[in-house]
Parts: structure tokens; sequence; C-alpha cells
């Protein structure tokens, strides 16, 4: 019986590895040099932990399984209430602003589709403890600083940009119950992904008055922060809370600017995000043509560490999955010429079968000076060997022949192809040399 991987996972050959990790090693290089520390937490935790944050109904959405104990686990589909519940462990102890960042391994228990699979890695972010828009930019920032290090310009993708806030002020002004709104969240977040008269349609099954509905639409159809307020005096009598969410995405928006990633940046208030838990400033980073699902999103969740037991703690942070993101870099053409599968800093040859044990010593003393080094398995000619040398993209390769009997070995540039004769005790005193040169 052949068996096959499960549908919505990958296998990760070398060359796929390679890909993995150039985001993996880019999200972390990101995240440090903006400050970030790492952290991780169990592939797996309690079923209860995600209902808290989602619902009963998440179960459904999870791969989720009873332990001989008999206690409801899930392995986990994000890390974020991860993230609640080990801030709230040592809330005390942890100084401010916690300021750290995850790249997690995820699954869900869904159709798999592109862009969307049941196993994936995700690179979160998130700033706790700053009541401030800054936290915001910053995150926001971070994810345009990864994104611009890969090549991704202002023509490739968009930060878009708006404000749960201001939505949920907007929504209650107009009638719309607090109740309501959970429901009505994740209609909205479809808008952008569904023709018009079938987002008209799903909109009028939770808003049944046409009047509110056209007001709904209408809001989502402005195109400035400047008009927000101007535009909703027409609908609305505006609150304090919305004049605020306004204010604050004015300021948001000349904060990017002025960290140089305005031209990545734009309002945008169809961005919602489907989640209920999400308090004030809300985004997304998509392709410019609109051709894929988001790259990542994110937003502030101020009442998330309080729903998990903690106390009231301002907090926002970002989401970005690799699926997306490695479709997106391959349509650009940004994954070309990436480093092979391996490469090495020695490969030793060896002339005769008789001289493999001095070549295991030679790649062994290398290895052991923290070299990448590998030698053939087989005794083939020099000529295969060299060959060998090539493909494994080894920097330079030490011949063992016949000048080993005095002492000598062959060092050859695998680029230009020259090559030396050197004293096997003098190879070894530079090579310290440099070393301690580092």
């Amino acid at each position: 019986m052949k068996i096959q991987a499960v549908k919505g996972t990958r296998d990760f050959y070398p060359p796929q590895m390679v890909v993995r990790n150039f985001i993996i090693d880019g999200w972390k290089a990101a995240s440090l040099r903006n400050g970030f520390e790492e952290y991780d937490g169990p592939i797996f935790e309690y079923l209860k932990m995600f209902q808290i944050k989602s619902g009963d109904e998440i179960a459904e959405q999870l791969f989720n399984f009873t332990d001989r104990g008999g206690r409801a686990l899930a392995i986990r589909p994000e890390i974020t209430p991860t993230l609640a519940r080990m801030v709230n462990q040592k809330i005390s102890a942890l100084p401010r602003p916690i300021k750290w960042f995850s790249v997690p391994r995820l699954c869900r228990a869904e159709r798999p589709q592109k862009g969307r699979l049941r196993e994936f890695f995700q690179w979160n972010i998130d700033i706790i403890g700053v009541d401030d828009i800054l936290a915001d930019a910053e995150i926001i920032f971070t994810t345009i600083d990864y994104l611009r290090s890969l090549g991704l310009t202002p023509k490739n993708i968009k930060a878009k940009i708006s404000s749960r806030k201001l939505l949920a002020a907007f929504l209650i002004n107009i009638g719309i119950t607090d109740k309501d709104l959970e429901s009505l969240y994740p209609v909205l977040d479809k808008k952008a992904r569904l023709p018009a008269e079938a987002f008209d349609e799903m909109l009028a099954k939770v808003v049944t008055d046409a009047k509110t509905a056209a007001m709904v639409k209408a809001f989502m159809e402005i195109d400035k922060p400047s008009n927000i307020t101007s535009k909703l005096l027409r609908l609305i009598n505006v609150s304090d809370e919305a004049a605020e969410a306004e204010k604050e995405l004015e300021d948001l928006l000349e904060l990017l600017e002025s960290m140089g990633i305005g031209d990545y940046c734009e309002f945008d208030p169809g961005i919602v995000r489907g989640l209920a838990y999400y308090t004030g400033i809300v985004f997304e980073v998509h392709d410019i043509v609109g051709e894929f699902r988001a790259v990542c999103g994110g937003g502030r969740f101020d009442n998330l560490l309080k729903d998990f037991g903690g106390p009231s703690i301002p907090a926002t942070g970002m989401g970005m999955g690799d699926c997306v993101l490695e479709i997106l870099l391959r349509e650009k053409g940004l994954l070309k010429n990436k480093p092979s599968t391996r490469s090495l800093d020695y490969f030793v040859a060896y002339a005769d079968k008789a001289l493999l044990t001095e070549a295991i010593k030679i790649t062994a003393n290398l290895r052991k000076a923290g070299l990448a080094t590998d030698f053939s398995y087989k005794a083939g000619s020099l000529k295969k060997q060299l060959k060998e040398a090539s493909l494994a993209n080894s920097t330079r390769c030490i011949i063992v022949g016949r000048e080993y009997e005095n002492g000598e070995l062959v060092v050859k540039d695998m680029a230009t192809g020259k090559q030396e004769t050197i004293l096997e005790d003098k190879f070894w005193a530079e090579l310290e040399n440099r070393k301690g040169a580092l």
C-alpha cells in the first residue's frame, strides 16, 4: 500500500526546505531588528482556551481530541490564545512593553485551497502594554519592513488600514445592537471577495432594514480618513468615539509616513477582520492586483488578556502565514536564485582509496573548526569527486593525493579553478589564525 501525505499538508524535500528557511529566517531577522523577543508554546492546548476566544463552534474547525485523562485538547490553530495565557501567568514579572514574536507551526481542520492549507507556519508579532497608536505603527512598520526586504514594492502590495472602533461607533449610532455586531463583522469582512449581489444578499440577512443597510454600504465606500467625519455627518450624529477613532487613523497614517512607508499604506474602511475581539486599528496587506488572499492581517485587541482571566491591558499584533506569501513571491519571481539545498566551505577529495582514512581525519578536523565539510563515500575517480564537490556548492576542495607523502595538501578554489600546494601543518596554522582574527 502506497501511503500519501495527508491532504492539506506539505512534504518539505531539501529544495522546499530552502524556501521555508528563507521565509522563516527573514521573519526572525525582521523581528529582531525591530526589537522583538522570540517565544513559543505547546503545540496543543485545552480546547476550552480556543472556545473562549472564538466560541464553542470553533471545535469543528480544529483538530481536537480527548486524552487518556478525559481532557478535551486541541492542536493549536493560532498562537494568540497561548500568548494571552503565557502573559497572564507572569504578568507581574514581565517588563513592559512586551514585544514578542513567534513562528509556530499551526493546524486547522478546514478545506484545503489555494493559499490555505491544514498545516502551515505563521509569523506573529505582538506589542502588549502600550495604549498608544505608536504601537500599532510599529506593528505595521515591522510587517512592511520584512516584505520590503524581500523586494516587494508599493507597486506590488498595500497595507490597507481601518478602525474597528470607528466601525463599531458608526454601526451602533445607526441602530445596530451590540449583539448583532458579532454576526455582522464576518459579513462585512467578506465584502471585497464577493460579487456585489452576493454581498447585498448576505448583508440583508443581518441588517433587515434597507435604509440602514444602505448606510452601512455608504460607510464602507469612504475613500479617505479626512472624508470620514464630513461624510458621516450626512448619515449620523458623529459620536465622541467615532471622532476619536478618526483622529487615531489620521495620526497613524502620519506616523507611517514619517517612518518612510507611507507609500505602502492606504485607508480602506472595507478592512474589518472577521474576528470579534479586535477593538481598534485593523489592517491587512494585499497584493495590488487582488489575485490572492490577504498576505497578513492584524490589529488592536485590548480586551483579549482580560477575556482569558488577566488584567485589562492594551495589545496589538499581526499574523502572516507562509502559504500566500510563498505564492506571491513565486509570482513576482522573488524566489529565484535562492541558495541551494546545501553549500560547503570545503570538500575533501582523495586520489586513492588508501587515502580515505586521511581524508576522513581532515574532514573531521575541519568540521571541528566549525567549517561545513564533506567527502565522497564512493571511491570514485578524482574527476567524479570534483564534480561532486561542485554539485555540493563547495567553496574549496582539498585534494589528498600523492603530495600527502610529503605532508602536503592541494587546495583548489572551486570558483576560479586555481589550486595551490601547501604543507598540511601550515594549512592548519593559517586556519587557526583566521579563526583567531574573527
